[in-house]
């Protein structure tokens, strides 16, 4: 992997992986198609539709009464449910509602770009991540393998109104590397930026980006949603097998809640104040890099974002650190030319 600089200068990073461990790339509709059908091999029943109304009940034990359209039989139908694990999405019905409020979100913009065989050959084993206010002012743009093909993106929380000028600056960047490429596929979504502030209210329950599970700095979700999803699953069952009954509130806080929050609530809050100190300026990506060049802050990083938990620190090095990411935000403010201003005060207040 690469990261590349607000001046350009370009830094491995991952060396310090181990033989059996990499950093994966996916296509969505390839995982998301082996997920579904794994599901249906173990007994879940899949539906081609889509919901377009939930009825939360009006009495403890009422049912959810979920509408929907479904698209095999082109008709309208409903299903009532005595739980519901909302795992659909950033701007989830699940969680309008059960009311469980609004969080800030960042837009993530992708172009999928075939590239010429010699081109695709260079990102064969190789991913991109370029920093820069010209890219993103407060995340980062990228140049991902795809198979065959490479995905070219950027997103932003504080200024998603000028989310396509960001993406052909990130295609710029990127240049010659991918010139000549057709673009197949455009795709735009919104990425959660904190918790909802209720993930469980009666007898459903939010999981993956519904209920806000991304990450800051590497804005990564999947496997967040997938390890929710799962425990979120868990919970009802341990429930229904001690007491007969689906969990209520109290229950679903106990058994998923606060066992998720205790895993990775730490990982979030760690992540969120490294993208506030080194993604708010030019100097502060340029320090950045300089300091990815560093043996311990590549097994760290790599470490905490492989086992999704914030790896034990060597206080020697904690200490040698500092005063190296000190002497790299002086050099950065150096190299670096200021961030360009710009003001969107209505969109930066809009909510999912």
């Amino acid at each position: 992997m690469k990261l590349i600089s607000p001046t350009d200068r370009e830094v491995d990073i991952g060396q310090t992986l181990l033989p059996h461990e990499y950093i994966g790339m996916t296509r969505r509709e390839v995982l998301d198609g082996y997920l579904r059908d794994r599901a249906i091999s173990y007994g879940t029943k899949a539906l081609n539709a889509l919901v377009t109304e939930i009825e939360v009940p009006k009495s403890k034990d009422g049912k959810y009464v979920i509408s929907y359209a479904n698209v095999d039989g082109n008709t309208k139908e409903t299903v009532e449910v005595d739980y519901v694990i909302g795992a659909d999405g950033a701007n989830s019905r699940v969680a309008k509602a059960i009311d469980a409020g609004e969080y800030n979100y960042a837009i993530a913009f992708q172009e999928r770009i075939r590239v010429s065989d010699e081109k695709l050959k260079f990102y064969e084993e190789l991913a991109e991540m370029y920093v820069g206010d010209d890219v993103s002012p407060d995340f980062y743009g990228w140049v991902f393998p795809k198979y065959d093909h490479v995905g070219v993106g950027t997103g932003t929380v504080v200024n998603r109104p000028a989310i396509k000028q960001y993406q052909k600056a990130i295609r710029d960047r990127a240049g010659a590397k991918i010139e000549g490429g057709k673009i197949i596929r455009v795709e735009a979504h919104p990425i959660p930026e904190h918790y909802r502030p209720r993930r469980v209210v009666g007898r459903a329950a939010l999981v993956g980006d519904a209920a806000g599970y991304v990450t800051k700095c590497s804005g990564e979700g999947i496997y967040f949603a997938a390890k929710s999803g799962r425990m979120a699953g868990e919970a009802v069952s341990k429930v229904v097998a001690a007491t007969g009954k689906v969990p209520n509130q109290d229950q679903m806080i106990k058994e998923y809640i606060k066992p998720y929050d205790k895993l990775y609530l730490p990982t979030y809050t760690v992540l969120d104040l490294l993208q506030k100190v080194f993604f708010s300026s030019n100097a502060a990506r340029e320090a950045f890099v300089e300091l990815c060049k560093s043996e311990y802050v590549q097994r760290v990083t790599f470490n905490s974002y492989l086992y999704k938990k914030v790896q034990g620190t060597n206080p020697l090095q904690d200490v040698i650190l500092l005063f190296q990411t000190i002497g790299s935000l002086f050099r950065g403010n150096a190299l670096t030319r200021p961030d360009a201003e710009y003001s969107n005060p209505v969109e930066s207040l809009k909510r999912l």
